[in-house]
């Protein structure tokens, strides 16, 4: 409700003083990253409760980033997303809307610390036993004596940044995908920025059939 009402305000027409409508965009923006943050929450208490249900269906990874990135929207603003091997994966049994809200957090962290302009990367693999996934971005990195502890509950990466944040996405990120079979781990690449990769169980996709197409002149 805060967020409609502000974008409301932030677009009305005509439109509101300069000053006014910053304001409005102010607040939207702001109201959406608390819904974030509540909802990051949520899903850790329901994850550590024990009560959460996994919705698992066989996806195409590529259409769960997709819509990672059309929710992120103005979030990701300066930071263009490159990928490389999404279309070679194949189906991975999971819950979209959570393994969607990993993406979410793994690309909203990686632009918070990015620097200005700079990409994120996204890095797909497939091995035998499973998938992998990288998400790559520019920066100082991790610290290195927090590595161990990035992914618990309120750490951060960097305690002393100025950047605001709970230290609650990377926490969500490695229960969901624990939950699924599957490992998270952190690290510093040798060429600088900081590194996220999380494994999946790949198991065995159902055959996708195609249909024949009847021979010229013939009937279906």
């Amino acid at each position: 409700a805060l967020y409609g009402r502000a974008d409301a305000l932030a677009t009305a027409r005509p439109p509101l003083p300069a000053e006014a409508q910053e304001t409005a965009a102010a607040i939207r923006d702001q109201a959406l990253r608390l819904n974030g943050m509540v909802g990051n929450l949520l899903d850790m208490a329901r994850l550590q409760s024990g009560r959460v249900q996994l919705r698992r269906e066989w996806q195409p990874v590529e259409e769960v980033v997709g819509a990672s990135l059309k929710s992120l929207g103005a979030a990701l603003a300066g930071h263009p997303v490159r990928t490389s091997g999404l279309g070679d994966l194949p189906l991975v049994q999971c819950d979209a809307v959570l393994m969607e809200r990993v993406f979410c957090n793994l690309f909203e962290n990686a632009a918070k610390y990015a620097p200005p302009g700079t990409p994120i990367v996204l890095e797909a693999e497939a091995g035998p036993e499973a998938v992998e996934l990288r998400v790559r971005s520019g920066g100082e990195g991790f610290a290195a004596e927090r590595l161990d502890k990035v992914f618990d509950l309120f750490e951060r990466g960097r305690p002393e940044s100025a950047v605001a944040g709970m230290g609650v996405g990377l926490a969500i990120c490695q229960s969901i995908v624990a939950a699924h079979g599957g490992t998270i781990r952190a690290f510093n690449p040798p060429g600088g920025g900081a590194c996220v990769a999380f494994m999946l169980p790949r198991g065995c996709p159902p055959a996708i059939e195609t249909e024949s197409l009847p021979p010229e002149g013939g009937k279906p």
